[in-house]
């Protein structure tokens, strides 16, 4: 297996592919298998792309029932049959049952356009260029989005001021609504008010940090009394990743706009959609506009992942997970060290080791890999393991893959410890061991 022409020919950007040193060939629901033949467990699900596992049957029959016919795959934003059935089936499956009236754009493929729509979109709006985001939000990697993002590492490759956003602390850190409250009711707080909130219901990549419904009624209140909307950023964490096909079902709350993308497509086709309130529609024509919002195959396999989504009852088998991994994580790994933080909700997981050393997360990912599962860090100095699976895991390769995690937590904490007793034991001497960490 040869990795030299990536490192040839791929740019220094590259970076999940550092932490997975392997060529990859197949993939099957929660299984990777590279071209040796190894097989890996998925506990990443392409960063939430494969909610409904890789290659899954049900909704690969219907792409492939489409190829077949010599069907239109992509149109711009012409009229098609895929995309006609896709809206049906989401209004009918999903928005009216939850009694929800949103007009959808289709934006261009990514969830980063999406955010960058909505932003434009609400300073049209409410005529004001104020946002306010929260800390440990990341909302993408374009200008617009980035702005959005509080991660250093990833604001640095912007090359150019980000403005025009006001950031608050995210819900479990300082008080924020009492702040919120501040900002805009006192006349001398020096920040203009906001055209809109933007928010995650869960905070991935900023740690899975979970935000409480009382938390998000208020906000919700917040935006209500001040003219304010209301952004709810589902793209990692709806699509039944919380056990709701929207994140924000939890807390009986509706956003003004809803940002989708990763999973709506259920294939891992690029698909990214802006849901808002009808009265915020007022876009002109191609005023936001993109050559790849016409992708059928993600239409076609959308609208397949909602019926799957609905017949499979995929909200109760994330709900069925989630007592499994929080009782096996709570259980098993918590206790491996009482400065270990456990959060989650649904199918997203997080194991912070921030109170003993950020880079032990870091540590466990490489050793996992070589116990053949995937795993991910996030958050504040990349101090959480982030567990994410395919929803329609199966049962027993979900807790391998636990008990994979277990042992590799175990192993590498003894690692640590042993590390801190060599540099305790040569401490006086001056001699450095092992670099500086905590102990």
């Amino acid at each position: 297996m040869s990795l030299e022409i990536f490192k040839q020919m791929e740019s220094e950007v590259r970076s999940y592919c550092r932490k997975y040193p392997t060529v990859f060939q197949y993939a099957k629901n929660a299984k990777l298998i590279d071209e040796n033949g190894k097989e890996y467990i998925d506990f990443l699900a392409v960063a939430g792309s494969m909610n409904y596992g890789h290659n899954n049957p049900f909704i690969k029959n219907e792409i492939m029932k489409y190829l077949e016919k010599d069907t239109i795959i992509n149109s711009l934003d012409m009229y098609t049959i895929a995309k006609r059935d896709f809206f049906e089936t989401f209004k009918n499956k999903i928005l009216a049952p939850r009694k929800l009236n949103y007009k959808v754009m289709c934006c261009g493929p990514t969830g980063t356009n999406a955010v960058e729509a909505a932003l434009k979109l609400c300073r049209k709006n409410k005529k004001r260029n104020n946002i306010i985001a929260f800390s440990g939000a990341f909302h993408g990697m374009t200008l617009g989005s980035l702005a959005l993002t509080t991660d250093r590492t990833s604001r640095g490759g912007s090359g150019v001021p980000l403005s025009n956003v006001t950031f608050a602390p995210y819900d479990g850190t300082l008080d924020s609504l009492e702040y919120l409250r501040w900002i805009l009711e006192d006349d001398h707080s020096g920040i203009e008010k906001p055209a809109a909130i933007f928010l995650e219901t869960v905070q991935a990549e900023g740690g899975i940090n979970v935000a409480s419904k009382e938390w998000l009624q208020e906000i919700r209140k917040i935006c209500d009394e001040n003219d304010i909307l209301m952004v709810c950023d589902d793209i990692q964490v709806g699509n039944g990743r919380t056990g709701y096909f929207f994140s924000f079902e939890r807390a009986h709350i509706v956003p003004d706009m809803v940002v989708l993308s990763k999973s709506i497509s259920g294939f891992g086709m690029p698909m990214a959609l802006l849901l808002m309130k009808e009265n915020l529609d007022i876009f002109k024509p191609a005023e936001h506009n993109g050559t790849f919002r016409g992708n059928q195959l993600a239409f076609v396999g959308g609208e397949a992942a909602i019926r799957f989504f609905v017949e499979k009852k995929i909200d109760d088998v994330v709900k069925y997970n989630e007592k499994i991994i929080g009782d096996f994580l709570n259980q098993e790994i918590e206790k491996i060290d009482d400065r270990i933080a456990i959060r989650g909700i649904g199918m997203i997981w997080g194991i912070d080791f921030g109170k003993i050393d950020a880079g032990i997360a870091l540590e466990c990912v490489h050793k996992a890999f070589d116990k053949q599962l995937i795993l991910e860090v996030a958050g504040r100095k990349d101090a959480v393991l982030k567990i994410m699976p395919p929803l329609t895991i199966e049962e027993d390769v979900l807790r391998q893959g636990l008990t994979i995690l277990k042992n590799v937590i175990k192993d590498v904490m003894r690692f640590w410890k042993n590390v801190c007793r060599l540099r305790r034991t040569y401490r006086k001497s001056g001699e450095k061991v092992y670099g500086k960490r905590k102990c």
